[in-house]
């Protein structure tokens, strides 16, 4: 872990879960701006525009920068532009839609049809919408494929389950840009400049943390928080194994400091 000189940090299920941060993650944060380790948050989030992340963290007792949230939405756009993408059908919520300002936002003949997390919001009129521009020629474009997320109330649908539908209607794979996209990965360490092979994640998230990060070639640091499963952690193959295990955020900066 020495070796490791910048993290990648998950948001929900390791930094917080639902309105409350998780014990010891404010203090994990400030001991490792202290010790000037790098590091981003990376989250598949995509109910919330960076900039209400950056609210929503603040009203919970944790002030960061919008510089210092890479997230699945702010991903997607970037590599929109890298695609030359310029008309989009967006499946996403309201405020989502802030972090593609940047683009004409249309049901007619749009270049790409992208999905984020609609909540009660994926009715049979907007997939539908989104089917038919898939028809007539539009691609289809995922901020993430999540199954399910941790509410208040309980495990609730992802954005996944409706990607899933939509490749099935379409006959389309859809492009993913989020975690576990190994181009995800990629990014994020360019933006930190630090080569991946001396970078860590650290997430709740079994598929998207710990085998996105390992297949990115990042090492992986698991918290026994959020999405921690003890029996399915006892039953995983290698490659879904992580680097570390650790009962939660509060433990990491002793790891590389």
């Amino acid at each position: 872990m020495r070796s490791v000189k910048g993290l990648l940090i998950d948001l929900d299920g390791t930094v917080y879960h639902g309105r409350e941060l998780i014990p010891g993650s404010a203090h994990a944060i400030a001991e490792l701006r202290d010790a000037g380790v790098p590091f981003l948050f990376t989250t598949n989030t995509s109910r919330m525009s960076r900039s209400d992340i950056v609210v929503s963290l603040d009203s919970m007792g944790l002030r960061v920068e919008p510089s210092e949230i890479f997230s699945a939405p702010i991903a997607a756009a970037r590599w929109l532009k890298d695609e030359d993408v310029r008309r989009l059908h967006l499946l996403v919520s309201d405020s989502t839609r802030e972090d593609f300002a940047d683009f004409e936002i249309t049901d007619e003949r749009p270049d790409a049809v992208l999905v984020g997390d609609l909540g009660t919001g994926f009715t049979f009129e907007r997939l539908n919408a989104g089917f038919r521009s898939l028809r007539g020629g539009a691609r289809l474009v995922a901020i993430h494929r999540n199954r399910f997320w941790l509410t208040e109330e309980g495990a609730t649908l992802d954005a996944g389950p409706f990607v899933a539908a939509l490749e099935y209607a379409s006959r389309q794979r859809a492009t993913l840009v989020g975690k576990p996209s190994v181009a995800f990965f990629h990014a994020a360490s360019s933006l930190l400049g630090i080569h991946r092979d001396r970078l860590a994640i650290v997430g709740d998230d079994p598929e998207t943390d710990v085998s996105g990060g390992r297949a990115a070639g990042l090492t992986t640091i698991q918290v026994r928080t959020g999405k921690f499963d003890p029996v399915r952690f006892e039953e995983a193959a290698p490659d879904e194994q992580p680097h570390q295990l650790v009962t939660s955020l509060a433990d990491v900066p002793s790891l590389l400091v």
